[in-house]
């Protein structure tokens, strides 16, 4: 087994609200500073404190956040716009990075996940998930989880530590590099760039979900410094509406959410009682369901057009009842949301303590919120075999030593 990283774990006794690390660049081996995740204007500063001038920094930094977020670029000596003589100087004190790859799997209905590990050596997943009118990357924000929700796997990992905001972007900035989905046209940077010139073809990456490992609102700066650079039309540029922020009820974050990143909304329901809900959301003990529903009812920005997403995990005589079904249709109409409900069938891991509803229970319960008048698809599981379906993620190198990964590799290259 290899050894843990020097990161202490975070220490989080019972339901606590996390207290955030506060770093937001893991530090290099290697003594350079990583630019991934910054803003501009930190780029700027950095290169001020490097020694350029204030005019200079504040000009190379604009050039260098061009070729970072807007074209790919991972090397100084890509951007052609910068002089050969300032290259080496920005390569002995800045790098561009990405997340080291330690594992990359391809399921058989055409689901990918990536299992990356930070300069400081922890390990945390990224899924993509093809469909035939979009492409969803599910990012994570977090090592580990603090929830302990009883039917995830990745609930049953301890919390390491936040993910910075490098480290959530850089999810993205590789499933671009995976799928060859930088711009193509011109390779300078201009003040008027016209359309003909510059363009991104046939995108498959076209959403993107922070329902990967963790809880994304307990790392909320670093999540909405992320998103901003995504959605950034200088950066990566991607509309606020494809992207979806999934909290399992941390309610004295979510009006937040709402007013500093204003993405779209989902909930970790899972149960439409305290009894049951205790028991496999324990954050339910802390925010309650009707809290949790207030909240949600109040949240920026929510409308028809712009519905909620309650996730309900089908847990076979557990929360699968019709009588469930009717109380959650009460409780969504008792607080007027606009609601879409996903019906999640249960995806198993080795020891869990659910089974899966059988097909004929989640139909009916679909059927009960449909014919209320709500949306309610059963999400149809994606990369099983992978172990990355929703539920699942737990990074597995606490499954596989070093030597088999390399073993499998070898083999795969035969």
């Amino acid at each position: 087994m290899r050894a843990m990283a020097d990161t202490a774990l975070m220490s989080i006794p019972g339901q606590v609200d996390p207290v955030p690390v506060a770093r937001s660049i893991t530090p290099r081996a290697d003594g350079r500073t990583d630019l991934l995740g910054l803003p501009k204007a930190r780029i700027a500063e950095l290169f001020a404190d490097a020694g350029l001038d204030a005019k200079q920094a504040k000009l190379r930094s604009k050039q260098v956040y061009h070729w970072l977020y807007h074209r790919g670029a991972t090397d100084f000596g890509e951007m052609t716009d910068i002089s050969k003589t300032m290259q080496p100087w920005l390569t002995e004190r800045f790098v561009v990075g990405r997340p080291n790859i330690v594992e990359a799997q391809h399921s058989t209905d055409g689901t990918r996940k990536w299992l990356l590990q930070t300069d400081d050596g922890h390990d945390y997943e990224m899924v993509f998930i093809p469909d035939a009118d979009r492409g969803t990357l599910c990012v994570s924000s977090q090592v580990g989880c603090t929830l302990n929700c009883t039917f995830c796997h990745t609930g049953t990992m301890r919390l390491v530590r936040n993910l910075t905001p490098g480290e959530i972007v850089g999810q993205v900035m590789l499933a671009r590099d995976a799928l060859g989905e930088w711009p193509k046209g011109r390779m300078d940077i201009s003040d008027v760039e016209d359309e003909t010139e510059y363009r991104a073809d046939g995108r498959l990456l076209t959403n993107i979900v922070m329902m990967g490992m963790g809880e994304p609102l307990y790392n909320f700066d670093h999540v909405r410094d992320a998103l901003k650079l995504v959605m950034d039309g200088e950066g990566l540029a991607l509309s606020k509406r494809r992207i979806t922020l999934s909290t399992s009820g941390v309610v004295p974050m979510m009006a937040r959410c709402g007013e500093e990143i204003g993405v779209n909304l989902a909930v970790s329901l899972h149960a439409v009682t305290k009894e049951v809900r205790d028991e496999i959301v324990p954050i339910n003990r802390k925010y309650g369901i009707d809290e949790l529903l207030r909240a949600c009812s109040d949240y920026p920005g929510a409308s028809n057009a712009r519905r909620i997403t309650f996730e309900y995990v089908m847990l076979k005589d557990k929360n699968d009842s019709d009588a469930d079904a009717h109380e959650l249709v009460r409780l969504l109409k008792r607080y007027d949301l606009p609601a879409k409900v996903n019906l999640i069938p249960f995806n198993p891991w080795p020891g869990a303590p659910y089974e899966c509803s059988t097909p004929e229970r989640i139909r009916s319960f679909s059927n009960i919120v449909f014919e209320a008048g709500i949306s309610a698809p059963v999400r149809t599981p994606r990369g099983r075999d992978i172990d990355a379906a929703c539920g699942q993620l737990r990074t597995s190198a606490e499954k596989k030593s070093r030597a088999e990964r390399d073993r499998e590799a070898a083999a795969a290259e035969t």
